[in-house]
């Protein structure tokens, strides 16, 4: 009978103190997100409007007075970038989906290899394809164009953008339930009328989501108008000057500021209409567009096939150019091959590919994991304040680089968070920056873990803290492979946020890619953009074959589609 006893009591003691370490660890992931989001994106409203200490507006007069150039000139770039860049995705998305043709699989594999590509390499191979000296320009066509100007960042920009929206209509095509085109098609209706009032109408939500994340990203973009803009300056570049030439993180807090509020404006829509689509596209049934009977046609087929192929075309030449170009160069006009790129990358400390690596493993162990007990505690678990939680959680999606990146300079360079100069500020930029996407491809994953199980798990006398790790963890395997290579690549890549955070000594691979390209080492740019895509791309398809079992292609399509 004391035994019982005994063992009753000890049990009680054992869920008490599994209870308290499931609340310590609510607790910790509250502070984390409040500190790290939301206490940086306070900091910089602050120092615009309190410059001095006090309140003031001088600094908002000043921009809106003096700067009324940059504002139109950023609006103008980002409309016309997200206009072409929605309708090139929306293209490719079809064209993906429909295709029967083997060249499918290539367009998805070069879809992918612009995700974990280095900032800057569409407008390095541009330049170098179509530049003044250009391959394509002066030496085929021998014909000498300027580059430079909005048209260069919009060319680039379009073709950067279209990606990733490329990835995510190809999400949101796959979720439609199949049976309304099928319906569609039994009432008699040909397979181009099925496409624009059946398919597009459906798709709405998510072009609309596409559109306004491109506009933002645009806005927030200063790498592509620095390389290729000449004297077209746009805001974002404008920032980057205030802060590296001139220390003026007041004014360019205030710059920020003006970013941020379309920014907020675009993700309350983004939210409304991402809760439209999940209502609308329902997926049922496993099978693909391939198994139904819609042939697109005439004019429209025509259309999407030319804007797909001249997608692949330039992307392909891109990569061509910048793995030549690191093993080559023009000498006396004529071409060569040489190392001596390989050989002067010397200079820009090579020990920068180590430290890229070893942020990215960093972030996206700490990130990924960070993201899945988000996702448990907002979907899983009816706790006050998770709400706000998922809220702060999301604006690192559509908050601007160097929002991001000022924020943490001026909430982390005093007691007791010192942090600026570490390794640590750049890590945990890189950790908060990618949550969003991290949060929301646990939560697909979670969905589709039957809650039956997890009460099961507690009527058998499990606590909430055993729920998490017996039965959450291990179903959560594909989640936490697809945000680790989310994270390592977004973390290998990244370059808006964290070139305000480094250290001359303690420089990163795409820091040094930034500087080679300013400089005018093209060759050097090459060798170092190249060297980044093979790490991306190798980490990618380990982690792809081992964790998840199968090719990277479907795996890194499934991190975009769940978004």
């Amino acid at each position: 009978m004391k035994s019982l006893k005994s063992r009753v009591s000890n049990n009680r003691l054992d869920t008490h103190f599994y209870n308290i370490i499931d609340k310590m660890l609510i607790l910790i992931i509250f502070l984390l997100v409040f500190t790290f989001i939301l206490y940086p994106i306070l900091a910089v409203i602050h120092k615009s409007f309190f410059p001095n200490g006090s309140f003031s507006l001088d600094l908002y007069k000043d921009i809106l007075v003096n700067n009324k150039k940059l504002l139109k000139n950023s609006l103008f770039v980002a409309s016309l970038s997200t206009v072409f860049s929605t309708l090139i995705a929306l293209c490719i998305s079809i064209y993906t989906s429909f295709s029967k043709h083997k060249i499918k699989n290539l367009v998805m594999f070069v879809l992918i290899l612009s995700m974990i590509s280095p900032p800057f390499i569409s407008s390095l191979a541009y330049i170098q394809l179509f530049g003044k000296r250009g391959f394509i320009t002066h030496t085929l066509l021998k014909l000498t164009l300027n580059p430079y100007g909005w048209k260069g960042i919009v060319i680039m920009q379009s073709l950067s953008m279209a990606s990733l929206s490329s990835l995510m209509l190809i999400g949101s095509i796959n979720s439609i339930d199949k049976n309304l085109l099928n319906a569609s098609r039994d009432l008699g209706s040909d397979s181009n009328f099925a496409l624009i009032n059946i398919l597009l109408p459906l798709m709405r939500p998510s072009l609309i989501v596409c559109a306004l994340l491109s506009f933002v990203k645009s806005l927030s973009d200063f790498g592509t108008p620095m390389v290729i803009g000449g004297s077209f300056n746009v805001l974002a570049t404008e920032i980057y000057m205030r802060i590296i030439a001139y220390s003026a993180l007041e004014y360019a807090s205030a710059l920020n500021v003006l970013i941020l509020v379309p920014s907020l404006l675009l993700f309350i829509a983004y939210r409304f209409y991402m809760k439209r689509s999940s209502n609308l596209t329902k997926a049922s049934g496993r099978s693909s567009y391939e198994d139904l009977d819609i042939k697109i046609k005439g004019i429209l087929y025509y259309f999407i096939t030319l804007v797909t192929f001249m997608f692949l075309i330039m992307t392909l030449l891109q990569y061509t150019s910048i793995f030549l170009s690191s093993i080559s160069k023009f000498s006396y006009g004529k071409f060569q091959w040489t190392l001596d790129h390989i050989k002067y990358l010397r200079v820009y400390n090579s020990s920068s590919f180590i430290r890229s690596i070893v942020y990215s493993l960093i972030a996206g162990i700490f990130g990924t994991l960070l993201g899945i007990l988000i996702a448990y505690y907002v979907e899983r678990r009816n706790i006050i304040g998770t709400k706000a939680l998922d809220f702060i959680s999301t604006l690192p999606y559509i908050i601007p680089g160097t929002f991001f990146g000022i924020g943490y300079i001026l909430a982390f360079n005093n007691y007791p968070l010192e942090l600026t100069g570490t390794a640590a500020i750049v890590v945990l930029n890189c950790i908060f920056k990618q949550l969003p996407m991290t949060t929301k491809t646990s939560s697909s994953s979670l969905s589709l873990i039957n809650p039956d199980i997890e009460r099961s798990a507690k009527d058998l006398g499990a606590s909430n803290f055993h729920v998490l790790k017996d039965v959450i963890f291990p179903n959560m395997k594909s989640a936490f492979a697809i945000g680790f290579m989310n994270n390592f690549t977004s973390t290998m890549t990244t370059i808006g946020a964290i070139i305000f955070l480094i250290y001359p000594g303690q420089k990163v691979a795409t820091v040094d890619l930034f500087d080679a390209i300013n400089s005018g080492n093209m060759g050097v740019a090459s060798v170092i953009s190249s060297i980044i895509i093979l790490i991306t791309l190798s980490i990618n398809i380990v982690v792809s074959k081992f964790i998840l079992g199968r090719s990277v292609v479907k795996s890194v399509s499934s991190i975009k589609g769940a978004n």
